[in-house]
């Protein structure tokens, strides 16, 4: 009697763990910021995007493909040629992230690895075609709009792949920035050496223009004698006087003649 009845329990035992096992396999989750595509064996990629939370599907006919929704980094260095054929390497950073509701046909054209095999091909691509454009210098004097064009045109390849890039910023090598840095001290050494000579010049021509002004001077001299000198005197004394004048603290005191000064008792 006590063998029949753990012969039944056995049997219950087995069949319910067989049913759990069923139940199981027919479960599955999709964590939060993640969808999920579904392959079928017999009707291949189902054009649905199941969301968050747990779902059912059929045992060993249907298999979901778990894609992360969130945004991701990632750095992709690329080198490449400016407009003055210099060599430039820049790091290019992104945050991408793919478009849910294209999921099915991300994952029948490009695969689960579509990241790999999509980004470091358009950002080369783009990447080359801006920085083509500029000088290595003028990669630094207007980064902005270099990060600005490249990330439009980026966004906008990207696109046409289901991806959506949520930031993009570039990081250009130290060579570059030495070569700008070596650039600015060569035109502020060049300012300096134009000033210099400037100065120079200016300096000659005005020894140029004290010697001719006393070589006028000396021929008037041997010409008019101390008459020159006196005159030079009566214009300077006829300058002061009339300086004098103008101003209310001085008093001129008539020479020759008395002059009573009424003072205070």
């Amino acid at each position: 009697m006590a063998a029949k009845v753990f012969e039944s329990i056995g049997k219950f035992g087995l069949a319910l763990a067989v049913a759990g096992g069923v139940v199981n396999s027919a479960l599955y989750n999709v964590d939060a910021g993640h969808r999920a595509v579904i392959f079928d064996r017999f009707r291949g990629v189902q054009d649905i995007v199941v969301g968050e939370g747990t779902h059912f599907l059929i045992p060993w006919v249907q298999k979901p493909i778990i894609f992360d929704c969130r945004s991701r980094p990632r750095n992709v260095p690329v080198i490449t040629g400016s407009k003055d054929l210099q060599n430039v390497n820049i790091t290019l950073r992104i945050l991408f992230r793919p478009v849910a509701s294209q999921l099915p046909r991300i994952f029948t054209s490009i695969g689960e690895d579509y990241d790999e095999r999509v980004l470091p091909s358009i950002t080369t691509e783009i990447l080359k075609s801006v920085v083509a454009r500029f000088d290595a210098g003028e990669l630094i004097t207007q980064r902005e709009l270099v990060s600005r064009q490249v990330s439009d045109d980026l966004t906008e390849r990207a696109a046409t792949f289901g991806l959506i890039l949520d930031d993009v910023s570039l990081e250009f090598t130290e060579a570059v920035e030495a070569k700008q840095v070596a650039q600015q001290e060569a035109e502020r050494a060049r300012f300096v050496v134009e000033k210099a000579e400037q100065q120079k010049k200016a300096a000659i021509i005005s020894a140029e223009g004290d010697s001719k002004a006393a070589e006028l001077i000396a021929n008037s001299l041997a010409t008019a004698g101390d008459g020159l000198i006196e005159l030079r005197k009566l214009e300077a004394a006829e300058d002061i006087a009339y300086q004098l004048s103008r101003s209310r603290n001085i008093t001129y005191l008539p020479t020759g003649q008395s002059v009573l000064l009424q003072l205070p008792q």
